[in-house]
């Protein structure tokens, strides 16, 4: 009987489908197993490499399968279009690696495109990339004669990374590995293994069988839909060529992986953690909210089953650990009662300064560089506070601040930064540290105490952190220099640029929207988001404006009923409003055309079944298919309370409406594949 092994890639193809070309994949495997003549299913095509086939979906799409020489082990590759699929399988040809013995693919016209480019018109200035590796050293990794060509001519990195998706996967990491710095040997144990037993280079049904990461094969509809069952979940801890060596590599100290949208950070960190808690150690892996290390959680689980390795995974939130480390019992004051303090204490004393310029004051100056005294104060920077103070007022300023901290002291009360800063304080002086290895993902939104909480919580070393994350994406107002806090990244630093997630237009749509944005890295660098690149296309983003909030909600019951339509899960979509009432409204929407619709809360996570609608900051880390983004409108984003008057602090107003077009483009880039923009009145500026 006929085995067909599904290729790792072909997952991504999977998830893009809608869910009744889903189904009729899964009909037709199952029909191609269940009959004894396969070949009878398979039709010749136009390829490079005669042992590529298509197999019919149904009218529109087709399937490429691999056909080996001899036997029934065949190999699903790729699902897409009928024109698409036949286009990406005529230029291919499958290969063994030397060295792994493993099967391999390759755009053999783009590879020898890029070779004679890079004959005809050689970079006489600038040095190969691999001059420092021998032929032999690469012909041991698995290097065969074509890639050996393109590795001699090769001078810049990214056009090695550009040509990720064309290379065969197994030599790109060896490439990839050492252009990072990797040594050969290194390389060999990372990427190569141990050396196959002696095998044939032209018995590619061997090869699949020896390729156990990117083949899977299936020998029945149990394990097919076991396969398919979280198609997405699965894809999105699959570690990627160029995240690999970023994930396993072995740093001098701290290290930090930025990148876009989409490119894989949270896979890299998920790996790391793994990868040192295999090897023994005690691993904290945290962010900044409950939410996001729930998320984490349950990517640790399909990633790793020993319990043993997830024991020693710590997934927390920077507050948790703070909160256990200073224990005891003591009071939180709430967002309301910490604003009434500041009030009653301002109203005292008379003082022109506004209740949210002194809270700002205390957590960006006095907190973030640990302030103890007004001397102290008298001489610190206030980067990113746009009033200017001078001595008199900055006196002033600070008695307002440390009648705050009194009044904290008096009624044994706390705010999540104060028991950050106490614990920061306790752990640095503690010889024994609770961790290990401390992983960060979402960096971009930690407040200054509760990075130090994670410096003192790990002893300085080889891999004691590594930071993940987006400064475009950073939706709270935390600015924070690494340098300062002592944490130093310089030499130990990767950018991914390459979108796993979102198509093109959606990425490149939502890009635009930073264009000319300056935004500050957690080194104090201006960054940008060139470079940052999608291969997978698909629609442009939707944009609708309606007379009335009632129009405009009406719109968005038809947008949903039409990807329900389409074979969309409910909990596939995702709605997002600037506010949690209009988000609770979109619901109320929803139920009166018979749709199942629920918000999310902090409290509330996803379900199944259930349309999902959630305020924008609570997008931040999930993603969806298709997401409808509502209430776009100028009078709603920027939201008014969350901007500062420019003539109260101009640096801090201007910062305001830089993070509020920041959590536009964070809601933007949860969609997979669909997105829909829409307001009522006048749009925001934020769309022009």
């Amino acid at each position: 009987m006929a085995t067909l092994g599904i290729h790792r890639d072909f997952l991504q193809d999977f998830v893009r489908l809608e869910r009744p070309v889903q189904q009729k994949v899964v009909d037709t495997i199952l029909k191609f197993e269940q009959t004894a003549h396969t070949g009878a299913h398979l039709e010749k095509i136009a390829a490079r490499d005669q042992r590529l086939k298509s197999i019919r979906i149904d009218r529109k799409y087709r399937g490429i399968v691999l056909v080996p020489d001899t036997g029934d082990q065949h190999t699903l590759l790729r699902v897409d279009t009928h024109d698409e699929a036949y286009a990406w399988a005529r230029n291919r040809r499958l290969s063994v690696n030397a060295a792994t013995g493993h099967m391999e693919i390759r755009d053999e016209e783009i590879i020898d495109s890029a070779l004679q480019t890079m004959s005809v018109e050689p970079d006489e200035q600038a040095k190969p990339l691999f001059a420092h590796v021998s032929g032999a050293d690469l012909t041991r990794l698995g290097i065969d004669d074509q890639i050996l060509r393109f590795a001699r001519l090769v001078t810049d990195i990214q056009l090695l990374e550009t040509l990720s998706g064309t290379l065969p996967r197994g030599q790109y990491d060896v490439l990839i590995g050492l252009a990072a710095g990797f040594s050969v040997e290194e390389v060999w144990s990372e990427v190569v293994g141990t050396a196959a037993e002696p095998f044939d280079p032209d018995d590619l049904s061997a090869a699949m069988l020896r390729t156990p990461d990117k083949v899977a094969l299936v020998e029945g509809p149990d394990e097919l839909v076991e396969l398919f069952a979280k198609p997405f979940a699965r894809w999105r801890t699959y570690l990627h060529a160029t995240q690999r060596e970023v994930a396993l590599r072995t740093y001098s100290g701290p290290a930090q992986v930025l990148g876009g949208p989409g490119t894989g950070k949270t896979v890299v960190a998920l790996h790391r953690a793994r990868q040192l808690a295999a090897q023994g150690g005690r691993v904290l892996l945290t962010t900044f909210t409950t939410t996001l290390t729930q998320a984490l959680r349950d990517s640790l689980r399909l990633l790793e089953t020993d319990d043993e390795i997830l024991s020693r995974i710590d997934v927390s939130t920077v507050d948790q650990v703070a909160r256990r480390a200073v224990g005891g019992r003591f009071t939180l004051l709430t967002k309301n009662e910490e604003h009434e303090v500041w009030r009653q204490i301002l109203r005292r004393r008379s003082s022109d300064f506004s209740e949210s310029f002194v809270a700002e004051e205390w957590r960006q100056v006095a907190l973030a560089q640990d302030l103890a005294d007004l001397d102290g104060y008298l001489t610190a920077k206030r980067s990113g506070r746009g009033r200017r103070l001078g001595p008199v007022q900055r006196a002033q300023v600070w008695r307002i601040l440390a009648e705050f901290e009194e009044h904290l002291v008096e009624g044994d009360l706390h705010t999540f930064e104060t028991v950050c800063r106490s614990a920061a304080r306790l752990l640095e002086g503690n010889a024994t540290k609770p961790y290990d290895h401390v992983i960060v993902d979402e960096a971009q939104d930690l407040h200054p105490v509760r990075w130090r909480v994670l410096r003192a919580a790990v002893a300085r070393g080889p891999n004691d952190l590594f930071i993940a994350g987006d400064v475009h994406q950073r939706i709270y107002d935390n600015r924070v220099s690494l340098g300062a806090l002592g944490i130093q990244v310089a030499g130990r630093s990767t950018n991914l640029t390459i979108n796993y997630r979102t198509t093109a237009e959606i990425l490149n749509w939502s890009c635009g929207m930073l264009s000319g944005e300056k935004i500050e890295s957690l080194t104090g660098d201006l960054v940008s988001l060139t470079g940052c690149r999608s291969e997978v296309h698909g629609s442009r983003p939707e944009l609708f404006g309606a007379s009335t909030k009632t129009a405009e909600l009406e719109r968005l019951a038809r947008t949903v009923e039409d990807w329900l339509e389409a074979g969309v899960l409910p909990e596939e979509i995702g709605i997002a409003a600037r506010s949690a009432p209009l988000a609770q409204e979109a619901v109320t929407a929803l139920a009166r055309v018979g749709i199942a619709a629920e918000h999310v809360s902090r409290e509330r996570s996803v379900s199944t079944g259930q349309v999902p609608t959630m305020t924008m900051h609570r997008m931040k880390g999930l993603e969806f298919r298709c997401v409808a983004v509502i209430g776009v409108s100028s009078h709603a984003l920027p939201a008014t309370a969350a901007i500062t008057p420019l003539a109260e602090d101009s640096a801090t107003h201007w910062n305001d409406l830089r993070r509020e077009r920041c959590l536009l483009f964070v809601a933007c880039t949860r969609a997979r594949e669909r997105l829909v923009l829409s307001w009522h009145g006048e749009p925001s500026p934020f769309l022009g």
